[in-house]
Formats: structure tokens, C-alpha cells, sequence
């Protein structure tokens, strides 16, 4: 009875061979974790007592947000707009770019030089924050929503593009290799072969990172690309929390419904 509850440590199999169980990880794993989180605390002055003292002014501003300024509406519709048109461009055209990124950086298609260049400039994209590449498109383009959509289309095709390829990497080669054989060029059999099976996988990403860019857009105004965040920006510095909590509703909703519809639309797709 006590053999059937505990594991043996060791199974000797019918040819005599003893094999014996691998330990477990989990107390090293533990032990790590344990380690990595009191350096962090140490390293950024992390004090529970502040945070439980403190706690209670954040409850102080959402207090001041509700009921929010109603009358605010009016001034809030156009920058929502250019938000969602940021966001759907960028989404848009960074999901289109996405497909040769991921083409050249797919190993069982292209040439292991070719693909490790493509996937390291798409790991540079990744790491690099949208604020970051949105500040630098405001250098470039100057002020406006026409930066903030730059920056999401470069955010996009290093989303979109590293499971792209990821999905093309782990789809059937037969046939590929098949139409290769009869003569068709390599973009050709990728066209007919690879792509039809990466498709709905293809569409479902790019929606949901669609849902994404739409709260990212929300802070670029931050720094100078345009849309919402530079009504958010301006109620926070003037402490007009009332405003603020108009703009973060109408934000919500809007998030909410293009979550709804875009949910619907990635069901259909699976």
C-alpha cells in the first residue's frame, strides 16, 4: 500500500537495466526565485510600509474622478478618433509588413544567415519601446499622429512578425518541397503551400495586436504623437481629475468594444 502512494526512485526494467528517476527542480527553481526577488527589493528600494502608507492617495484621485466631467465629451471625440485611426493604420500596414519579415526570417525557408539576420532586427524592434520609437518618429516626422502610427507599425511587424515565423517554422514542408520540385520558384511554393496554412493564425495575431495598440496609442501623447494621450497628459498636469476620468471612460468603452468585435472575428478565424 505504501509502495503505490510513494513513486519508487528507481524502475528496473526486464533486461536488468535500473533506471533511475530524475530529481525534481522545483527547490532550485524556488530557491532562485526567492534569491532574484530579494535583490530586486534591495536594488530598487522597495518598502512595504510606504506602499501600505501610501496606497490610500490613489483612492484619493479616483475619488476625485468620479463623477466625471460630462460636459468634456465634446473635446475628447476627435482625439479618440485619431487614435483608433492610428492604431487600425498601423496595425494595417505593420500586420502586411510582418509577412516578408517573417518569410526571411522562417529557417526552414530561407538560408540559416539570412534568417538569423532578419530574427536579430526583429528582436531589436521588439526590445525597443513604443515610447522610444515614438519619440524618435516625433524627431523625424515632428508632432502628430503620423509618429504615433510609425510607431506602431514598427511595433507591429516585430509582434507579428516573430509568430509569423515561428507558425511557418513549425508548418508541413511536404508539400512545399513538392511544388519546389515541380519547378516553382521559392516564394511561389510559399505562396501556395506554406501561407494557406499560417493564414488564420496569421489573421488572429494581427487582430489581437490590433487590441493592443489601441491602449498603446493611448500614452503616446506623452510625447508629441498624437491621439488621446495628449488629453490625458494635459488633465494630469493640471490636475483635472474630473476630465481625466471622462477621458479613461470613454477609453475603456472604446477598448471594450473593439475587444468584443475583435474577439468575435478570431473565434470565427480558429
Amino acid at each position: 500500500m505504501y509502495d503505490k502512494i510513494i513513486p519508487p526512485s528507481k524502475i528496473t526494467l526486464p533486461n536488468g537495466k535500473v533506471v533511475h528517476e530524475k530529481k525534481s527542480r522545483t527547490p532550485i527553481i524556488i530557491l532562485l526565485l526567492i534569491i532574484a526577488t530579494i535583490i530586486s527589493v534591495r536594488f530598487t528600494n522597495f518598502e512595504m510600509s510606504v506602499l501600505v502608507s501610501r496606497i490610500s492617495e490613489f483612492f484619493v484621485i479616483i475619488d476625485q474622478m468620479i463623477p466625471p466631467k460630462w460636459e468634456y465629451i465634446d473635446f475628447i471625440w476627435q482625439p479618440l478618433m485619431d487614435t483608433i485611426k492610428m492604431s487600425l493604420l498601423g496595425s494595417i500596414l505593420g500586420s502586411i509588413a510582418a509577412v516578408p519579415a517573417a518569410y526571411f526570417a522562417a529557417s526552414n525557408v530561407m538560408s540559416k544567415p539570412v534568417a538569423a539576420v532578419s530574427k536579430f532586427l526583429l528582436s531589436i524592434l521588439r526590445t525597443l519601446p513604443t515610447l522610444v520609437s515614438a519619440l524618435i518618429a516625433t524627431f523625424i516626422f515632428g508632432l502628430g499622429t503620423l509618429a504615433g502610427t510609425v510607431a506602431i507599425f514598427l511595433f507591429t511587424i516585430a509582434y507579428v512578425g516573430k509568430l509569423l515565423y515561428e507558425q511557418i517554422e513549425n508548418a508541413d514542408m511536404k508539400s512545399f518541397e513538392a511544388m519546389e520540385a515541380a519547378g516553382m520558384t521559392k516564394i511561389q511554393a510559399f505562396r501556395y503551400a506554406i501561407f494557406p496554412q499560417v493564414l488564420p493564425n496569421y489573421l488572429s495575431t494581427s487582430l489581437f495586436c490590433f487590441e493592443g495598440n489601441v491602449r498603446y496609442a493611448a500614452i503616446l501623447g506623452y510625447v508629441g504623437a498624437g491621439g488621446i494621450g495628449l488629453l490625458l497628459d494635459e488633465g494630469l498636469g493640471w490636475r483635472d481629475y474630473p476630465s481625466v476620468g471622462m477621458i479613461l471612460l470613454m477609453l475603456i468603452i472604446t477598448v471594450y468594444l473593439i475587444e468584443q468585435v475583435s474577439e468575435h472575428f478570431r473565434k470565427k478565424l480558429i
